[in-house]
């Protein structure tokens, strides 16, 4: 599917396509750039930042890496929602851009707060993973196959809020949620000492750890909508960086940027961060012309005192432009329906 050039972003993006085909040859004679790369020490950002390393080096530039213990790795005791967000597992990284020790930081883009500080640009976004998902248990093969009083683990709001809805609806209030904090490997070392009998996970992790085999089941969006970004990758540099703009245009999959760009804008307008039980998971209604893009969201309260408020719309979206302007429109319908925005 073929994408113009989003509106609002010409001067970041200006001749990207054109640059993709002149700055390879431009790195195969001059040597390319020396880039370095931060990224957490976990097994699965160390591969995220490899795979990157990896398709720039094919592009002829030099890279590395610079390995990183955030504040969000380090805090295993208490809930995110509880001591700052997502935005621990970044904030170190963008340190090391800043002074320079760093070039790029390879993020998972549903772990990057909705606003960047000032000096730093969202430079490139990666095809997607798969973005749902993953049941993993071994013993269960669903929700309604949990033994009474069951303990499952989650360290999303979302998750919770979503998987509560599901278990009422089977009437399994006795299955408990219990909170799954750590690394892919920590929860699934937690999971097999028993402490839960079944924890869901983001079915991109797993896969790119080779850990499909773990995947008791998939859920569709219908039954665990997705949270914005889940399964993308976004690279950040400073903003003054153009030439690694120029550098990153290669490995930008315009039509993942929309559909992320869309969600983000629904997280964003409704003060979306980890401490609120959001969803929001957009997806090509056809691979037509009209390039319709299918926006849905959902908001829970923790406590369960209200239904899940769910809304959707699909639209037109060829520009970055049009994919902010559809989530503000579905976040308007979320407060419409109900939903609470953070902090109000």
């Amino acid at each position: 599917m073929g994408f113009p050039l989003p509106s609002g972003y010409e001067n970041a993006f200006r001749g990207l396509i054109f640059f993709c085909i002149r700055h390879v040859s431009i790195s195969n004679t001059s040597g390319g750039l020396n880039i370095t790369i931060a990224t957490r020490e976990s097994r699965l950002a160390l591969w995220q930042a490899e795979h990157v390393k990896s398709l720039l080096q094919a592009l002829g530039h030099r890279v590395q890496l610079l390995g990183m213990t955030t504040q969000g790795d380090q805090i295993l005791d208490r809930s995110l929602s509880k001591v700052g967000g997502k935005g621990l597992f970044v904030k170190e990284l963008e340190v090391a851009l800043q002074e320079g020790r760093a070039d790029i930081a390879v993020h998972s883009l549903k772990d990057v707060p909705m606003d960047l500080p000032e000096g730093f640009a969202l430079a490139c976004v990666m095809e997607r993973e798969d973005p749902r998902d993953a049941w993993v248990s071994p013993g269960c093969d669903s929700l309604a196959d949990l033994p009474q009083d069951a303990v499952v683990g989650t360290s999303s709001l979302r998750r919770l809020v979503l998987l509560r809805e599901s278990l009422d609806r089977l009437g399994r209030q006795d299955v408990r949620i219990e909170p799954l904090r750590g690394n892919l490997d920590t929860r699934l070392r937690k999971l097999d000492e028993g402490q839960y009998h079944a924890i869901v996970l983001a079915a991109a992790g797993l896969k790119r750890l080779g850990l499909s085999a773990r995947i008791r089941a998939i859920f569709a969006p219908e039954q665990s909508l997705p949270a914005a970004g889940q399964g993308a990758l976004g690279i950040e540099i400073r903003s003054d960086r153009t030439d690694l703009m120029q550098a990153l245009s290669p490995l930008v999959h315009m039509g993942t940027w929309l559909r992320v760009a869309a969600e983000r804008t629904v997280s964003r307008a409704m003060g979306g961060s980890c401490s609120m039980p959001l969803a929001a998971y957009a997806r090509w209604a056809d691979e037509g012309a009209s390039h319709a893009l299918c926006l849905e969201a959902a908001w829970g309260d923790p406590e369960g005192r209200t239904p899940v408020v769910r809304v959707a719309e699909t639209a037109p979206v060829e520009t970055l432009a049009q994919a902010e302007a559809l989530g503000h429109r579905v976040a308007q319908a979320l407060r419409a329906g109900g939903a609470q925005v953070a902090g109000g």
